[in-house]
């Protein structure tokens, strides 16, 4: 027991219990207003066949993540690459590969294929 005045005692367990509660709940609604809460991705769907990215322009909102889903019809494989993205994949001759890309700003973001200089395509978030 801690004597504070005279008449007057607080037990040390009952003040910590006090401040633990307190630190949790601090702790709690910061996690509730946390934006790192996992968000819905959008997802686009690519073919790449014939050496081109079918659609070669899409779009998506910003501020939200991006999961493209690029499936290689061609027979030999590809990669998937974007400098501005920061994003690499090879993919191989007729399979699928899953790309996920940070939630991102307004602006125009370009992809190719770095085995074929020809295969390009773009993304604009808005």
């Amino acid at each position: 027991m801690l004597k504070l005045e005279e008449g007057q005692q607080v037990s040390k367990v009952t003040d910590m219990t006090r401040k633990l509660a307190l630190a949790a709940l601090c702790a709690l609604a910061a996690f509730a207003a946390s934006p790192s809460q996992a968000q819905q991705a959008t997802e686009i769907r690519l073919t790449y066949s014939n050496g081109q990215f079918q659609p070669n322009q899409v779009s998506a909102p910003a501020d939200k993540p991006v999961t493209f889903r690029v499936k290689n019809l061609d027979a030999k494989a590809m990669e998937f690459e974007s400098t501005s993205l920061r994003v690499e994949k090879v993919v191989a001759a007729n399979s699928e590969g899953v790309i996920n890309v940070r939630a991102l700003k307004s602006g125009r973001y370009e992809f190719y294929d770095d085995f074929n200089d020809k295969a390009r395509g773009a993304l604009t978030v808005q």
